[in-house]
């Protein structure tokens, strides 16, 4: 199998430059080094050709911050990567991730022997979400089918076919990228999920996070919070009534 790594780093976030090395010298494939987009530096033209609100059903409650927006377009660097690059697959990782000694080996190695090229494959960091039906197994390591696909981005590895579906789906986009590979009527592969998790999450130990999040007043937050669970409701329901009709 043809494959790469390819970690998403932005260029300000100095403080995470030394992970970007550790990552590189630990992966166990060919690394390259994505230049992630500055979505504080995009441009009104970029981001309108680019993101759309409302594109999709369910709507999406919020409006995207511009970080959201170039995380979602680097992300979309990487699957052209994998394209271009015609690789069997492409294992992307962001640059606040650690694989986790022992348990990451073993769960790449399964993934590898897996993947189609239509296949997504997340590496989750939390333990309680993608629960699902076992798909593949090897020691201690599983890969499920999620009922429910997680959030987060932090490493995943993605099938050339996969890819290029993902592209085609996301020219314009209304959500985060995470929430978008949630809707499964719209984003036609197959997800699988390694339980239990092999990568921790730490960008609390890298300066924290580069996307720009202000104090909000108490009776915005608690909107945010009921608008938020309407809108995972609504995603479950769309996303069951796809499963049934399948």
């Amino acid at each position: 199998m043809k494959a790469e790594a390819f970690i998403i780093h932005l260029g300000r976030a100095e403080a995470r430059k030394v992970q970007v090395d550790r990552l590189t010298a630990t992966l166990p494939l060919p690394v390259n080094v994505v230049d992630a987009v500055d979505g504080l530096a995009l441009g009104d033209d970029e981001i309108e050709a680019a993101y759309r609100r409302h594109l999709h059903g369910p709507r999406y409650p919020f409006a995207l911050r511009k970080a959201e927006i170039g995380c979602f377009l680097s992300h979309r660097k990487a699957w052209q990567a994998i394209v271009d690059g015609g690789l069997d697959a492409g294992l992307i990782v962001e640059d606040d991730v650690e694989p986790i000694e022992g348990s990451f080996g073993p769960a790449l190695a399964l993934a590898m022997r897996t993947i189609r090229a239509g296949d997504y494959i997340r590496f989750p960091y939390r333990s309680h979400t993608d629960s699902g039906a076992e798909a593949a197994k090897a020691g201690e390591v599983t890969l499920v089918e999620p009922v429910h696909v997680g959030l987060g981005m932090q490493m995943q590895l993605v099938g050339r076919q996969a890819a290029a579906e993902l592209l085609k789906m996301t020219e314009t986009f209304d959500r985060p990228v995470d929430t978008t590979i949630q809707m499964r009527w719209l984003v036609k592969i197959r997800i699988l999920a390694v339980r239990p998790p092999a990568v921790r999450q730490i960008g609390h130990l890298l300066g924290g996070t580069v996307v720009q999040k202000k104090v909000k007043p108490l009776g915005e937050v608690l909107s945010r919070e009921i608008k938020r669970a309407w809108y995972r409701l609504a995603l479950r329901r769309r996303n069951s009534k796809q499963r049934k009709g399948n």
